[in-house]
């Protein structure tokens, strides 16, 4: 409904007669998710072509600079986080990137632009240029001069017509772009999708010659916006393009091109622990801030802080366990799990032989390498369990949550067998303080019990499923 149209784009003439179809992609920032483009390999591997072909035609249109950002890889909040945590998951966000656009990433997309001072020390100290925020995240700004007086813009005050350099605490630099606010929600809500020309008005109009710097108009939506949320919006997004470039009335340009062009004049303070899509910071993915769908009046949302609290005692009692065990394995337990993308990437024997020899410390048994493998997985699985959609509807019975749930559930179905410790009945007692809206559901645990513990595989039936699916598939 969304990505496949923006690659193929139609742009009609006054006969609604197809006059051009363009790869909406070429000519815009954006980001995918690994999980997403994983799927999209395997089973749309034509949308997918012409996504990564995208971002090649935007490197030959934009002096150099691919328009493709990388995104912190499970879809953390990473406020939330533990420093390690925000670590590995830029790493991995932008190790996936490289497979597959061939390239080292310039930009990288925040998980609900969801941001704190330690995520942005993380991103400068690996080589990330730029990041977009919503207004409201900026704190304070100043011309980068000896003795300029801070500004609060606290509030969604801030300019959007131009690029921030944020200087750390470490000295580190970071540049940050803030997306126009008012723009984007009409965008995403307030119908702007119905003609391309309104469109294309809205942007121009924000420039103004009062300015005295080169100023760059951008939005902030979900890629769902153009084709699944708003019927046809992808043909509005090309036709406003369409309209700009054909009439010369702007310079279409991502934000790479930008900000070589244009460095930032102008530095900025982020509000900590702050987002695009709740208006309490990250209490969303924390607490009953109130934040929710609107489709359950009457419900509430206290369960969050116990999932959150659940899932927070399962990472920290397994990190003293993976460190523990791997000690006289691997030269460096938290190393080889940032390097353990590259395993993702690749299963291939040969892929995680390499890695192996890479990270280990001796020549381990085929027992050991299993071990190995098993702690891996265990750690990504309790990286995954925070993927933030878990936290963002109305209901602990929903499928984002219970899918969360799962990652937990693997992830203790590992440490289990690999630590012969029984860690589940202390995740269910925390999981009983987390209440349902839903009477039959009762609370997490029984949530759990339902829709969790019937979907874990153990090896029992993994022969059971070969032995019928046999019947029909030929195996070596």
């Amino acid at each position: 409904e969304c990505y496949g149209p923006n690659t193929a784009a139609r742009i009609l003439d006054s006969d609604k007669r197809v006059i051009d179809i363009i790869n909406n992609y070429s000519k815009m920032s954006f980001n995918f998710g690994p999980t997403l483009l994983s799927w999209m390999e395997n089973h749309r591997p034509e949308i997918y072509q012409a996504i990564l072909e995208a971002d090649g035609l935007s490197l030959e249109r934009f002096s150099g600079h691919g328009s493709a950002m990388a995104q912190a890889y499970s879809h953390m909040i990473m406020p939330l986080a533990n420093r390690r945590d925000k670590y590995t998951q830029i790493v991995w966000g932008i190790k996936d990137f490289e497979k597959r656009f061939g390239r080292f990433p310039e930009g990288m997309w925040l998980p609900e632009t969801a941001v704190d001072t330690e995520t942005l020390e993380v991103m400068a100290e690996i080589g990330i240029k730029f990041t977009v925020l919503a207004p409201r995240q900026a704190k304070r700004v100043r011309r980068m001069m000896r003795s300029a007086r801070w500004h609060d813009v606290s509030g969604g005050g801030i300019d959007p017509t131009t690029a921030y350099l944020c200087i750390l605490p470490s000295k580190k630099k970071i540049n940050i772009f803030f997306y126009d606010g008012p723009i984007s929600q009409d965008v995403a809500f307030g119908g702007l999708l119905t003609s391309g020309e309104a469109f294309g008005d809205r942007l121009l109009k924000v420039f103004n010659d009062q300015r005295d710097w080169p100023q760059i108009v951008h939005i902030a939506t979900d890629g769902e916006t153009y084709g699944h949320h708003h019927r046809f919006g992808e043909m509005a997004l090309a036709y406003c393009l369409h309209l700009i470039e054909s009439q010369n009335l702007a310079k279409i340009i991502n934000y790479g091109e930008y900000l070589e062009k244009h460095p930032p004049t102008h530095g900025v303070e982020i509000i900590d622990h702050s987002s695009w899509s709740c208006v309490h910071g990250v209490e969303r993915w924390k607490g009953d801030c109130g934040c929710n769908s609107g489709m359950h009046p009457g419900w509430n949302q206290a369960w969050r802080k116990p999932l959150r609290e659940a899932m927070d005692w399962l990472r920290n009692t397994l990190t003293p366990l993976y460190e523990d065990h791997s000690r006289g394995l691997l030269k460096d337990p938290w190393k080889a799990r940032d390097e353990y993308i590259d395993v993702i990437l690749d299963r291939t024997e040969e892929s995680i032989e390499g890695f192996l020899k890479r990270n280990c410390s001796k020549d381990l048994s085929r027992e050991e390498k299993v071990k190995i493998l098993k702690l891996l997985e265990m750690q990504r699985n309790a990286m995954l369990m925070y993927t933030s959609c878990g936290w963002f509807f109305d209901e602990i019975s929903g499928i984002e949550t219970a899918q969360v749930l799962r990652y937990a559930a693997r992830a203790l179905q590992l440490a289990e067998g690999l630590f012969n410790v029984t860690l589940e009945k202390e995740f269910l007692q925390r999981l009983e303080k987390a209440p349902s809206n839903i009477p039959e559901f009762e609370q997490g645990a029984k949530i759990y019990e339902m829709f969790v513990k019937p979907a874990t595989v153990d090896l029992l039936r993994v022969g059971v499923h070969y032995a019928i699916s046999s019947l029909f598939e030929e195996y070596p």
